[in-house]
């Protein structure tokens, strides 16, 4: 099973934040937390790593269906999807976004599956937007 679905952007970091939001969006995904783990490694740390963002996506019609599945399934939410720069290509950016079936890897509820493979399949569709 993959970690997560990925896709490079020939672009500046801050032109894909933007772009994978907006696909995100067009996908019915929200963005309900954002972690600046650069500038959280420098400050804790004293670490430098490259521009690196994860932004904790929710769609809640998804969220509210896995809910009511398996109320714990909230321990996997929301869905991670991640912007770095490509450290190895100059000028490129690395999109990921979770992989849903994960969840289902950790739980065995049924029901879940079905709802795994819609957020796998608007994931998807928002990382291949990014792409096209």
């Amino acid at each position: 099973m993959e970690l997560g679905y990925t896709t490079r952007l020939q672009t500046t970091f801050d032109d894909a934040v933007a772009r994978t939001r907006a696909a995100l969006g067009e996908q019915g995904f929200g963005v309900l937390t954002e972690i600046d783990v650069t500038t959280t490694l420098k400050n804790k740390l004293d670490a430098d790593i490259e521009n690196y963002l994860i932004l904790g996506a929710c769609n809640p019609a998804l969220a509210y269906r896995a809910l009511g599945v398996d109320r714990q399934i909230g321990l996997l939410l929301p869905c991670n999807v991640i912007v770095r720069d490509d450290t190895a290509t100059s000028g490129s950016v690395v999109v990921e976004a979770m992989n849903p079936d994960i969840m289902v890897a950790v739980t065995d509820a049924p029901g879940l599956r079905d709802v795994a493979a819609d957020a796998a399949t608007k994931l998807r569709a928002a990382i291949a937007a990014l792409g096209a």
